[in-house]
């Protein structure tokens, strides 16, 4: 059972946003122009409002910057017209918590890995003041569906090198992000870092399965992870055009499906989402290039992933499978 949250552990507080600071010596910063700098002379350029808090040249999420700007409305619950992504941020921040983000005090509340906001777009819908960070620049498409304003903004930093002092955020939360990093276990702690005394993080994560070493999806993945974002992205368009037909007919037969799947590396959701075809087939457009192009992408048990928890000195932990693998959340004493 999820567990219950108390007026002694749970009040969120209240008060002005947590400070930016330099990621590289957590010195503050000071606007020059359309840049940040700090003391020690580090210089982080601004470009549409969004501090770009991350070096030049490139990084491992590269492809999933391209991906969400292309598909930066495709699982927004306002276009799905399906609470598919509110359903899934209530159920793994727990109901007692949940309402003190839309009755309480306004909560500072951390989103990484906020992606185009399909979970951006929820937690707005509370009272929290939202940070939303990804390390890609899918923060661009994240600013065109939800505009920086008194209750939200962005930036574009990489969870192993948060721009915040620790301790700071009333809740933590972070989906479909830590499986594709280079040490889950390590951004498990980045993130409880930034998780204030009495507060709590929410995360996920991929869980071990053996229908993954059945499918042809791992050959796939093993090239196209391989090329540049621009080429994995019509490769998995080519890829839908081919398959897509083939999970569409056979949509009323698990069995069918479960063998389809086993030969096409295609992701769809005939059997587990209520969308019609054009939805199902934007969703396989999005979730195949996710699928195939992601560099890191590792799998944790729900043991393993609260014994990390417990090693950080977690309390109330709730860690369970469902969604894409295991969710957990974890409040940090205080």
């Amino acid at each position: 059972m999820a567990p219950e949250i108390n007026s002694t552990n749970s009040t969120l507080t209240a008060g002005a946003w947590p400070d930016v600071v330099c990621p590289n010596d957590h010195q503050r910063l000071a606007r020059e122009g359309e840049a940040l700098v700090c003391a020690q002379g580090h210089r982080w350029n601004v470009a549409s409002e969004i501090p770009r808090m991350v070096p030049g040249g490139g990084n491992y999420a590269d492809a999933f910057g391209l991906q969400w700007n292309t598909y930066r409305r495709t699982q927004l619950d306002s276009y799905t017209g399906h609470p598919l992504s509110r359903d899934r941020a209530r159920r793994c921040v727990g109901e007692a918590a949940w309402a003190l983000l839309e009755r309480g005090e306004p909560a500072n509340l951390l989103e990484v890995g906020c992606g185009a906001g399909r979970f951006t777009e929820i937690l707005l819908s509370t009272r929290a003041r939202v940070t939303s960070v990804d390390l890609s620049s899918a923060v661009e498409a994240n600013q065109q569906n939800f505009p920086q304003n008194e209750r939200h903004r962005i930036l574009q930093a990489d969870v192993l090198a948060l721009p915040f002092g620790e301790g700071q955020y009333d809740v933590v939360f972070c989906l479909g992000v830590i499986q594709h990093t280079p040490n889950p276990e390590q951004t498990i702690a980045k993130l409880y870092a930034q998780t204030r005394p009495g507060g709590w993080l929410v995360i996920d994560h991929y869980a071990r399965t053996l229908s993954w070493y059945t499918k042809t999806a791992p050959l796939f993945r093993a090239v196209m992870k391989r090329m540049p974002p621009e080429r994995a992205l019509k490769w998995s368009r080519g890829l839908v055009n081919v398959f897509f037909p083939l999970h569409r007919a056979a949509r009323h037969s698990h069995a069918m499906q479960a063998l389809v799947s086993r030969v096409s590396p295609v992701l769809t959701y005939y059997h587990g989402l209520p969308l019609d075809d054009e939805l199902q087939r934007q969703w396989a457009l999005l979730d195949t290039n996710d699928y195939l192009t992601d560099w890191y992408k590792h799998f944790r048990s729900p043991a393993q992933i609260r014994h990390t928890l417990e090693t950080l000195g977690a309390v109330d932990i709730w860690c369970e499978r469902g969604g894409n693998g295991v969710e957990a959340r974890c409040r940090r004493p205080g």
